[in-house]
């Protein structure tokens, strides 16, 4: 008898570790995020510099790249709209034809029942400032009276079809705000995924290029969390969980791993993580200088965010890993 514990038995051939896996990676798993911008011309597909393979697309370019990651397995997307206009009110947010509205029906018409449409419920790319909120004599988002737009936001994207809502703003009470004007407004059945723990995080940055959505002054540190708080994150979570939030996300995804894991055990609720832009770009970049293998990296990261406990994940890499036919 060994005197030691012979684990290579089990990782000796590939069918024994494929027995033996205990985490599996799924096309269901992953949320494709899409910036649709509000423009008049068609087939418009603009890079981002800083997201090699991401691009602000007007809603007909939005419509074919969409169909085909469908075709390929994509089962849910994330919605971001880039309007033509901004003001302090972000009022083209809650415009009946806005550009999110406007591509929600689209997506819709095309895909009904095959395809979730998830909405992001936010100010920061519709306000001339940037900021997730309304502004105080400060400068600070007001709390209490940007709540009133996000259920406005949140009301127009039911409205237009969306399949669920997902308020990133982190303003306090929002959560419970939402789901009181859905629910008001004869949407009782449409859920809500919260961006429930979401930090303030330098691996924004991409997404800010992607969306127009930088503050003009200041930063976002009042609303978002301290990277440095591990128990805050529970706060935060129980708070939306009580205010009837369907599904608890994490954001960034990668550099917050313990805080999945406590989600996950502390929360009778599905868990999200967000593999945010910076985090994708840090692979893209070193895939493109040869210093690792780019598609074994994106899925052994990913793999790690289902690891550590989330049961969905928004990732850039979803189109390109299922048009692959990598999962």
């Amino acid at each position: 008898m060994s005197d030691f514990f012979r684990g290579r038995r089990l990782r000796m051939k590939p069918l024994l570790r494929d027995l033996v896996r205990e985490t599996e990676l799924r096309p269901q798993d992953l949320i494709m995020p899409y910036f649709v911008l509000e423009t008049a011309e068609k087939n418009v597909c603009r890079p981002i510099s800083s997201m090699p393979g991401q691009a602000q697309l007007s809603p007909d370019e939005l419509d074919r790249r969409v169909a085909r990651a469908v075709d390929k397995g994509l089962k849910a997307v994330l919605l971001f709209g880039i309007p033509a206009r901004k003001d302090p009110l972000g009022s083209e947010a809650y415009a009946e034809r806005g550009i999110v509205q406007t591509a929600t029906r689209l997506l819709k018409e095309r895909h009904r029942s095959n395809l979730l449409v998830i909405t992001d419920i936010c100010l920061c790319e519709y306000t001339s400032h940037g900021h997730c909120g309304l502004l105080d004599r400060e400068g600070e988002p007001h709390n209490d009276q940007t709540l009133e737009l996000l259920a406005r936001i949140a009301v127009s994207h039911a409205e237009s079809g969306a399949d669920m809502v997902a308020p990133s703003d982190m303003m306090d009470g929002r959560v419970g705000a939402v789901r009181a004007a859905l629910d008001e407004s004869g949407f009782v059945n449409l859920p809500l995924m919260s961006y429930a723990v979401k930090y303030a995080s330098a691996f924004y940055g991409p997404f800010r290029e992607a969306a127009e959505s930088a503050p003009k002054k200041g930063n976002r540190r009042s609303y978002q969390m301290d990277p440095a708080n591990r128990r805050e994150a529970l706060r935060e979570a129980g708070a939306d969980a009580l205010e009837d939030a369907d599904i608890l996300m994490v954001k960034p995804a990668g550099p917050y791993l313990d805080i999945v894991r406590e989600l996950r055990d502390s929360f009778d609720k599905p868990v999200a993580a967000y593999q945010v832009s910076g985090e994708y770009a840090m692979i893209k970049a070193a895939g493109a200088n040869g210093w690792l293998d780019e598609t074994a990296a994106a899925l052994e990261a990913l793999l790690g965010v289902k690891r550590a406990g989330a049961d969905m994940i928004v990732t850039y890499f979803a189109e390109e890993l299922l048009g692959r036919g990598l999962l």
